[in-house]
């Protein structure tokens, strides 16, 4: 009986098991169909968001931040890089164009729908609250409006806002120029609240400080710079008003070397050796120096005027300055060692010319005397026929001898019976050719004997009676073949005295000959002036390419 009951009791609950399940499944796909409708009609018609938007906006206050007067408002920030530069260094500032986002939380903004997110455009922006960010360094900000406002605006369901702009922002980059053109410098880029204290609202980086600012590769365009990476920093400022939160991004550059390797270190280095040249050139050869050293000076001003044009009028020198000023001094240098090489050689000559002259001694001549010419023309007699004959044959050929011979005859006639001796003659003859050489004394001593002998005086022929006196017919022919014998020859040798009596020299003065050649200043200098120049310039790079001139800046 009592299995007949339970096999009752199961037969009957099989039914209401088997409904209940059925009216489940129907529930579930109702639920379904009218949830698939709903979308459906959603998608369809797009008055379903005007109505969201205009249920958010209704009773919202835009003058009033998020969470008035409760927690502080948080402003998550990140910056995309989409252009990087130029830098000017007379100005001191960079210039970028970004994607500058901020991202905060208003709950007043929350909605319930088939939309996670609503994607607005820029007109919404001016009906909610948004951040005042300002760049605290920047020069100049422009955001950009073709060919609409580049701005992006997203409202997320849980009220989360994001609110991205397209800004090209010129700021400033304080750089200490002391290590230029080796320097690196750290450009900052600070922004922050303008009204709100951080007792109200404070910034943080969206993805943390390492990921939060991105710089692609081909977002640079540096000419003069390697942009070698960025670091992230916040800050608290002080200030009247209240304590402020101030996010800096630090933009590390490195500047380039090669244009100033071309246009100023090349140039300096090649205008010091081409000053140092002239130490090869000669001593006496002074407009070659003298241009080689006024164009080097002026070549060094025109390079360091250049050189400055790049750079701001800052008031201490930079690495460059002291390479130009040491250049300057080697180039300036030369200049002044060739003055002083041309003014110790101009003291030498001076000094050489106040010596006395050396006069070579004057060689003595023996007078011809009268009585010495006849006792020789005595001892060969056969010499006057002999003589006598010569100018006869000559006379007939030439009557200019005859002439010549007659004029003589009567001088000599006249001689005779006035002679008189040389030495008053020789005297005079042999200051006038004191500075002959001994050759042209000799003829000339002989000539003024000779000259002497026919142009005597009566006086000698009344000192020298004895003479006169001896055998009358052979002294008259002995002076007849004299006369013909030496007439044209004295005429000759005295012709010749009276050429050498004008083309007679000085006595011989100090010459210059030996002060020519190199100076001992100069092969100092060709040592010197090279050594000290290269020792300067690989003390000079040692010293700034072995430095860390990169400014640290930010964590």
């Amino acid at each position: 009986m009592v299995s007949a009951k339970k096999k009752e009791t199961a037969t009957s609950m099989c039914p209401t098991y088997i409904f209940t399940l059925f009216y489940f499944f129907c529930l579930a796909t109702c639920v379904k169909k009218i949830s698939g409708q709903t979308k459906k009609d959603e998608k369809i018609y797009p008055e379903n968001f005007t109505r969201i938007l205009d249920r958010l906006l209704d009773g919202y206050d835009n003058r009033l931040r998020p969470g008035f007067g409760g927690p502080v408002t948080e402003v998550k920030t990140d910056i995309y890089v989409t252009s990087f530069g130029p830098v000017s260094d007379v100005e001191m500032e960079y210039t970028m164009d970004v994607f500058f986002r901020q991202t905060w939380v208003d709950r007043r903004l929350k909605y319930e729908g088939p939309i996670e997110i609503l994607r607005l455009n820029n007109l919404m922006v001016t009906k909610v609250w948004t951040p005042d960010t300002f760049f605290r360094n920047g020069k100049k900000s422009v955001a950009h409006n073709m060919t609409a406002p580049n701005k992006l605006f997203r409202i997320m369901k849980n009220g989360t806002i994001l609110y991205t702009m397209r800004l090209t922002i010129s700021a400033e980059c304080p750089m200490k120029l002391v290590d230029f053109p080796m320097d690196g410098h750290a450009c900052p880029l600070k922004f922050g609240s303008y009204a709100y204290p951080k007792t109200e609202m404070i910034y943080t980086w969206t993805k943390g400080p390492q990921h939060s600012v991105e710089v692609p590769p081909e977002s640079s365009s540096l000419v003069q710079y390697d942009l070698i990476g960025q670091t992230v920093s916040s800050e608290t400022i002080k200030s009247i008003t209240g304590e402020y939160v101030v996010m800096t991004v630090y933009f590390h550059l490195k500047r380039k070397m090669g244009y100033f390797m071309i246009q100023t270190y090349i140039p300096c280095i090649m205008t010091v050796i081409l000053s140092q040249v002239s130490f090869w050139i000669n001593k006496e050869s002074v407009p070659a120096r003298t241009v080689f050293g006024i164009t080097t000076v002026l070549t060094m001003t025109t390079l360091s005027i250049s050189a400055r044009h790049s750079l701001p009028k800052v008031s201490y020198a930079t690495a460059m300055d002291w390479f130009i000023a040491v250049c300057f001094a080697f180039v300036f240098s030369a200049l002044i060692e060739f003055a002083a090489v041309n003014y110790f050689t101009n003291a030498e000559i001076e000094r050489a010319k106040k010596k006395p002259a050396k006069c070579p001694p004057v060689p003595q001549t023996t007078p011809v005397k009268v009585k010495d010419m006849k006792e020789t023309l005595q001892l060969n007699p056969d010499t006057n026929g002999n003589l006598r004959k010569r100018m006869n044959y000559v006379s007939h050929h030439h009557p200019r001898y005859t002439q010549r011979a007659q004029s003589s005859t009567n001088i000599i006639g006249a001689g005779m019976r006035q002679p008189r001796p040389l030495i008053s003659g020789i005297n005079g003859s042999s200051s006038t050719l004191s500075r002959s050489s001994p050759k042209s004394l000799s003829q000339l001593s002989v000539a003024s004997s000779s000259t002497q002998l026919v142009r005597s005086t009566p006086q000698a022929a009344v000192s020298t009676p004895d003479v006169m006196a001896g055998t009358p017919c052979r002294q008259n022919a002995s002076s007849s073949s004299l006369q013909h014998l030496l007439g044209p020859k004295l005429e000759r040798i005295q012709m010749m005295g009276n050429k050498l009596e004008v083309k007679q020299t000085p006595c011989s003065q100090p010459t210059t000959a030996g002060m020519g050649g190199t100076s001992k200043i100069d092969k100092y200098a060709r040592i010197l002036f090279p050594v000290s120049f290269g020792a300067f310039n690989m003390v000079y790079w040692v010293v700034y390419l072995s430095k860390d001139t990169m400014v640290a800046k930010g964590g």
